[in-house]
């Protein structure tokens, strides 16, 4: 591990030692950077964000951690004593820190999931569509003319397009929450 404060993190992250402090901090399991400024904070995100193009996660509790939350790619606020700025500033609140391990093993697993699917279901509609207005095509001699009303073009897109977001967003549970905690690693297989 590594372990690093304020003053140290200040010349760590000179241009001319960026390179050396993130070859250093990849070669450690954890890096705790402590007594730093919220600037600091959020240098550090965006250095490992740039230098290893890694998906950055920010989590804090209050208004001295609201800049590296929006620095980073996903943002988690707790509500804690010191405010709501860092659940103003972030994509997802939470009131504990220890509903944590639920928020990315459940229902990041769930997000990745019903993203995966809806992608596909909106490439084959799509596609569907434009087929068979090229297909349409061929039989009026592509004149132009419209193949249907547009209050059914309406309709269709209001059928296809929201209720299977709906439906998916609260049915689509292919692993039971009590699985997904007690085995960590299939969240990597929905990656």
């Amino acid at each position: 591990g590594l372990v690093i404060d304020g003053r140290t993190l200040a010349y760590a992250l000179e241009p001319t030692l960026e390179d050396k402090f993130i070859a250093l901090a990849k070669r450690c399991r954890s890096v705790l950077c402590c007594r730093s400024t919220p600037l600091q904070k959020s240098m550090v995100v965006k250095l490992v964000r740039d230098k290893l193009k890694a998906m950055t996660l920010a989590i804090g509790d209050g208004a001295n951690d609201v800049s590296m939350i929006q620095v980073a790619d996903v943002g988690v606020g707790i509500s804690g004593q010191e405010g709501m700025q860092a659940v103003m500033a972030s994509d997802f609140a939470i009131p504990r820190f220890r509903h944590l391990e639920k928020l990315l093993l459940v229902h990041g697993h769930w997000c990745y999931s019903r993203l995966a699917n809806m992608v596909l279901y909106f490439f084959y509609k799509n596609a569907m569509f434009v087929a068979l207005l090229f297909w349409y095509q061929f039989y009026c001699g592509f004149s132009g003319s419209s193949m249907v009303d547009q209050w059914y073009l309406i309709f269709f897109n209001l059928l296809f397009s929201s209720l299977p977001q709906l439906i998916t967003g609260v049915l689509d549970k292919d692993v039971p929450a009590e699985v997904l905690i007690a085995v960590p690693q299939l969240y990597k297989s929905g990656q």
